[in-house]
């Protein structure tokens, strides 16, 4: 994936737009055929079915997202994610924050496709309500695999550590992957500030479109705190 597209910070509410391009792949036409043939590794069934035990309802609520002008909400988090460990997939990555691309509506996910990008608007690493959004290139033209180019390869129970302040970190299991159309993820859930905490991990996936030069669908990981 070309990063060119994903730039600045956050105006507007994030909309049906947000994920289109954030963690799609922006390509030339002959690195977008060779993309499409070397598609993600895992990647896995049909638009919008679930390959694995939902969260429960509560960890699932569909609330508004909480970004209306750019700014974060009053009682915003200041304890940044530093770090996100996935033993499963080899994945040692440097997260950082991240807002919306004023321009185009985009989550702007870092340029660098070795590192993963937090919502910065949203719950943070201590969060004990809401969801935690970790977003990542799957690939690029010029760097190659991304961050969260296996993540579609995630199963139930698999673990993930995300580091914080002070050296702190926090244990998740993963409890869903899905994949939808990027048209119609359900954004409010994925970005819900209230519902019981979890950890929401973001890339694409799914069919390449070598005209669009994006990735059709965004694969989505949930996984819940441990004791």
């Amino acid at each position: 994936m070309s990063t060119a597209a994903h730039r600045g910070t956050s105006r507007h509410r994030p909309g049906r737009a947000l994920l289109l391009v954030a963690v799609g792949t922006v390509l030339t036409t002959v690195a977008g055929v060779a993309a499409c043939q070397a598609r993600p590794e895992g990647d896995f069934g049909p638009a919008g079915v679930a390959t694995s035990a939902p969260a429960s309802p509560s960890a699932a609520v569909a609330g508004p997202v909480p970004v209306h002008d750019g700014r974060p909400p009053a009682a915003a988090p200041v304890d940044a994610p530093v770090r996100l460990t996935v033993p499963a997939l080899k994945l040692d990555a440097t997260v950082d924050p991240v807002g919306i691309d004023r321009r185009s509506g985009d989550f702007a996910v870092p340029p660098s496709v070795d590192r993963v990008g937090w919502y910065r608007f949203g719950p943070g690493f201590s969060a004990t309500t809401g969801s935690i959004v970790v977003a990542g290139h799957v690939d690029s033209a010029a760097e190659g695999e991304g961050a969260f180019f296996r993540l579609g390869a995630l199963r139930t129970d698999d673990v993930i550590t995300l580091a914080g302040p002070g050296e702190r970190t926090r244990t998740f299991r993963v409890v869903a992957r899905e994949r939808y159309r990027k048209t119609a993820i359900p954004l409010g859930k994925y970005f819900a500030r209230d519902g019981a905490a979890r950890l929401t991990l973001i890339t694409c996936g799914g069919p390449f479109d070598a005209r669009t030069r994006h990735y059709r669908d965004n694969v989505v990981v949930t996984a819940t705190p441990q004791p």
